[in-house]
Formats: C-alpha cells, structure tokens, sequence
C-alpha cells in the first residue's frame, strides 16, 4: 500500500487505493458489512447483494452484519436478511444497541433501570447486559440510554430523556448518525434525534457507534475476526470506524458516498479499496501507480491540471475513479481536496 506519512497524527496518510492480486474474499478472514445502503435499502437487497455475499460465504469468508441502526433485535435482522436469501443468524448480526448496551452496564450496578428513548433493539440489549429498562424519567433510572426508535417514535420520548437529564442522569446514544436511507429517500436518523435532547439540554451523550471505539470493540468481540474487512457506503462512519480501529475497509457506492464525496474524503474517510457494488469483494483490486504527471490505474491516467482533477484513457469506470482518488487525496495531502472534478465523474457516470 502507498502511504504519505503523516507526522503530525503519528499515522500515516493514505493517497491512494491499494491494490490486492488476490480476492479481498480470500485475503480477509472476516466481513464487517454494513446493512443500510450496503446490502439493502428501505427493506430490498441492493444489486448483486444476495450472489456477492453468498459466493463470499461459500468460499469459508465469515460474514458479519455491524449496523448503527439499533431499532431491531439481531434476530429480527438476521430474519429479514435470511428472507432476503441471504442464510444469517441472530449471532452474526452486530448492533449500536449492543455496544451502547455494554457501555451503559460498565458505568452503572448490574440490574439498574435504564430510560429507554429507542425501539426493541435498544430494550432487549439492555436486558441482555443485566439492565431494566424503563419508559418514565419518574421510573428511578440511574441513566438514560437513547438509540433510532423509527419514524413513529413519539416526540414525547425526548421530553422524558430531557426531564432525566436534568436531575443528573448520564445520557447514553447508540450513534449520531444524522440521517438514514429508506425507501423514499434518505430520512432523519438517530442523530438528529439525539440534536433536539442536545439542545434542549445542553448535555452532551457518550456515544457507542460507528465511527468511535465501543462499536469497533463489540463488534471484535462478538466476532472474533483476526483479519477483518469494513465494508460499509459512509465515509463519516463506516470508514472512519475501520480508521480508528486501524483495519482496512472497502467502500461501495451504493449508498450515501458519491464520487464527489470520495475525492474530498479527509484522511480518516479515506478507503483502503473502491468499488462499485459488493461484486467487488470477490475479486482483487488494480495497483494505483504512479504514471507520467499523475497516476494510473487500468487503462487511466488521473492528473491535476489547471485547477482541475483531469482523466485521460479509457477503460471500466472504477479504474478511472481509483485513479482519480490518488490524484485528488495526494494533491489535499492531510486535508480536504477542493479541486472541480464535475467533468471527470460525468465521464465516468459515477
């Protein structure tokens, strides 16, 4: 892998995609796949979801599911993916609700009551750590535990998170993810959830999910992967996870991270490998190398010119993406690339 290092974080700056000669299916004992935007949306498999991921599995690759939605119970995801024609079990599923459900048991006695602002998940994760969960700030919790309750979550809900946050009870979130994808658009997610107690309160919540640590410990844990792979389609939670847990990761563009997002991406929404769907964890990666004036991958060759991300070549739109992300992450080094790149990804369609 070609790396910049970066002496300031004490970690090394990724500028380009690396490259695999072998299937990531075979390179990495185990995926950490996100559901939302990865392998579905609004409740249907995503394209050449249900083959990639069967295939995978039959080739001795152990499947994982690590979802920041914490709504449902692992086994009411396993179900819905089983369903889908993708053969899961309850164990194989990894929650934020799980995570936060853990962080939540370390901080307070065994058995203590738990205000719950949340769905079934986040309930029957907490019984599972020993907790009991409450409806009512008048319930004597000793904390407060909020995760993604759905569209229908009363907004009644914060006013009783807020009323126990105000007499001193630690506050708890699964995640803060600001949005996410249904099958009508992309909706408001438990982050946005968690802003209105946030601004009611002025407190401020230990956070459990994708991209912090409890989530990546959970999911090592319950999985035992030696050699685990991210997959996931958000920059801001699924990659920048695999960054702090300091594993490699490989973005789809099926969900929420476009083209443009990419070629932004901060060092820490970086990608270790680019592809289009999930077909791309069953097979290897081209070398992104340096060409004349710029860098090369397939039959493309991605420069700067002019103030502008440039493309030269031809050849499957992936390669010329990968190419364009050396050309882009090198130019912004430890920031944030603010170079035009409309032409280049309307030849690319991507």
């Amino acid at each position: 892998m070609s790396q910049t290092a970066d002496r300031s974080a004490g970690r090394d700056v990724r500028t380009r995609p690396a490259g695999s000669e072998r299937a990531l299916s075979e390179v990495y004992d185990t995926a950490l796949l996100d559901l939302d935007g990865v392998v579905y949306t609004g409740g249907q498999a995503i394209a050449h979801a249900v083959d990639s991921l069967g295939t995978a599995r039959d080739g001795g690759m152990h499947l994982a599911y690590v979802t920041n939605n914490a709504l449902r119970t692992p086994d009411a995801v396993a179900e819905h993916l089983t369903e889908l024609g993708i053969a899961t079990e309850g164990p194989d599923v990894i929650t934020s609700a799980q995570a936060v459900a853990r962080l939540v048991s370390e901080q307070v006695p065994q058995g203590a009551r738990v205000l719950v602002i949340g769905g079934e998940g986040l309930r029957v994760a907490l019984r599972e750590r020993g907790l009991e969960p409450v409806e009512s700030a008048d319930d004597d919790p000793v904390a407060v535990a909020q995760g993604y309750g759905g569209p229908d979550l009363a907004w009644g809900r914060f006013a009783e998170a807020c009323y126990a946050i105000a007499r001193g009870l630690p506050w708890f979130a699964s995640n803060t993810d600001l949005t996410i994808p249904s099958a009508r658009g992309i909706a408001p997610g438990n982050g946005a959830a968690v802003e209105v107690v946030r601004i009611a309160t002025g407190a401020e919540p230990q956070v459990a999910g994708k991209p912090l640590p409890p989530m990546h410990r959970e999911t090592i844990l319950r999985t035992g992967a030696e050699r685990p792979l991210v997959v996931g389609d958000r920059l801001d939670t699924d990659i920048e996870g695999a960054f702090n847990g300091e594993v490699d990761s490989l973005l789809v563009l099926t969900g929420v991270t476009d083209g443009a997002g990419l070629l932004a991406a901060r060092p820490e929404h970086r990608p270790t490998y680019v592809a289009a769907d999930l077909r791309g964890m069953l097979t290897g990666q081209p070398e992104v190398a340096p060409a004349e004036g710029g860098f090369g991958c397939g039959g493309w060759t991605a420069s700067v010119r002019d103030g502008e991300l440039a493309l030269d070549g031809d050849g499957e739109a992936m390669d010329g993406l990968r190419a364009l992300c050396a050309a882009a992450w090198t130019e912004a080094g430890d920031g944030t690339c603010d170079l035009d790149a409309e032409k280049v990804l309307a030849r690319l369609g991507v």
